[in-house]
């Protein structure tokens, strides 16, 4: 048996303005266009598959010139492309949506997961109970909206099914000479110093305030890369 798959009623990725009575549409990436939309620093080339303007990209009608200087007062293709995918509305296959909603919906669970604890236990909750939670609630993934803005409002919902404390450690961690570069480096890009110090024998000392499920990783983490010669307090029990 051949399987055909069902034709998508979108060909291309785009998005679409009405303006002067005319319809305007730019082919996207996806996924740098959502960006570029968030105020992310994208690159517009990048952004845009072509630095063309349609009228209808599935048949390839270019749209004029004179009607782009009508709607947009400029006929120059980056600034009216960067308009049009800034303010326009994105249309994607359903492949290609799909695949952002996955995409930021991990990346909502990935933040709860290593940013809360259940607070009876005072240990993150399973990536697979948080999922299952989320499915229980059900909650949906705005593909468009940056997942920062999404996050309070997945989690207050959460929250009534799933038991969530947000909590921050602090831990007091001195790494041996011999291991303090490479420690350091990795303490800096994990977490906010408190506290930092070079000592007389060239080990490093710091104060640190990590979310509550992130400490057994940074610990795990300091321990292989010192061969468990790291010196570690939770000053926060």
């Amino acid at each position: 048996m051949v399987f055909i798959p069902e034709k998508e009623s979108i060909s291309f990725n785009v998005t679409k303005i009405k303006k002067a009575g005319n319809n305007f549409e730019v082919v996207i990436e996806p996924e740098l266009a959502v960006k570029l939309r968030e105020g992310q620093d994208v690159d517009l080339i990048d952004a845009a598959k072509s630095m063309h303007v349609f009228t209808d990209a599935n048949k390839g009608l270019l749209a004029a010139d004179k009607d782009i200087m009508e709607a947009f007062g400029t006929i120059e293709p980056e600034k009216v492309i960067k308009k049009i995918i800034k303010e326009g509305e994105v249309h994607l296959t359903a492949k290609i949506r799909d695949e952002l909603r996955q995409r930021k919906l991990r990346r909502l669970i990935d933040i709860i997961h290593m940013n809360s604890v259940d607070p009876k236990t005072k240990l993150p909750h399973p990536v697979s109970r948080i999922e299952a939670a989320i499915e229980e609630a059900k909650l949906h993934v705005d593909e468009f909206k940056p997942v920062e803005e999404q996050i309070e409002g997945f989690v207050s919902k959460l929250k009534l099914i799933l038991p969530l404390s947000f909590e921050k450690k602090r831990l007091e961690v001195t790494i041996p000479a011999v291991y303090s570069a490479k420690g350091y480096g990795y303490v800096k890009q994990h977490a906010p110093f408190l506290f930092e110090q070079w000592n007389n024998d060239g080990s490093f000392s710091c104060k640190l305030e990590v979310p509550a499920g992130h400490v057994e990783e940074i610990m795990d983490v300091l321990n292989n890369m010192t061969k468990g010669e790291v010196e570690i307090k939770i000053l926060d029990k």
